[in-house]
């Protein structure tokens, strides 16, 4: 369970966050909308905990997000999957190599890396593309190596922040039709976009953001431009 308790983060004089409370239950798909500068992307990094909120508490199951020490939210980090724009991949390692880099990082054998990351990689349809370098995909298969590199520590939270705004329509549709299989495998998933066309697909919970305040929460639709 996510809880955010009356959450405030300022800038100096601006106000970035006002006021947030809000509850996301377990296996929820949440779309995250609203316009630019409204206060999508601080609200993602303080749930991660790179960005320091002014006032409030933010609780991840048994976190306190908000108080927790540098080191103990590197490993509150690793059992988040997190997904950007950008993809954020490695440009001198193939895309196994990407994925497993991660688990690398965290000291576990070869044995199991290559299990597992064979295992993600089935997942997002990208096996027979694992000796392949970034520059060799096209742009959807570069985010579904950015998804399996989120998915390898099988966590119980997805945070995708405008994990499609760099791909054309039909691949776009084909991303969150993964994400929607991975929600219904038992993870939650924050899905932040601007896209409409998306959100009307999902037709679940969707919060909108505006001027840092939460000014719509609601399920089925309620796209507002």
């Amino acid at each position: 369970m996510i809880i955010f308790d009356q959450v405030h983060k300022h800038y100096g004089d601006k106000t970035i966050l006002d006021d947030i409370s809000l509850v996301i239950e377990p296996q929820e798909f949440i779309s995250l909308i609203g316009p630019s500068g409204a206060g999508k992307s601080t609200l993602i990094y303080s749930l991660i905990g790179s960005e320091k909120i002014t006032n409030g508490k933010i609780f991840v199951d048994d976190y306190s997000v908000h108080s927790m020490s540098e080191k103990a939210l590197q490993m509150y980090r690793r059992k988040l999957g997190i997904i950007f724009q950008d993809y954020k991949l490695l440009t001198q390692k193939n895309v196994f190599e990407n994925v497993a880099f991660a688990l690398e990082a965290c000291g576990f054998s070869k044995e199991f890396i290559k299990n597992r990351v064979d295992e993600v990689l089935k997942i997002v349809g990208l096996h027979e593309q694992s000796s392949q370098f970034p520059y060799q995909l096209s742009g959807g298969e570069q985010q579904r190596t950015a998804i399996a590199r989120a998915l390898v520590h099988d966590p119980k939270l997805i945070i995708a922040d405008e994990p499609t705004g760099n791909l054309d329509p039909d691949t776009a549709s084909d991303i969150l039709d993964l994400l929607l299989e991975i929600n219904k495998s038992g993870a939650t998933i924050l899905f932040a976009t601007h896209n409409k066309n998306l959100v009307d697909k999902v037709q679940r919970r969707v919060i909108r953001l505006e001027d840092g305040k939460i000014t719509s929460d609601k399920f089925h639709g309620g796209y507002d431009k």
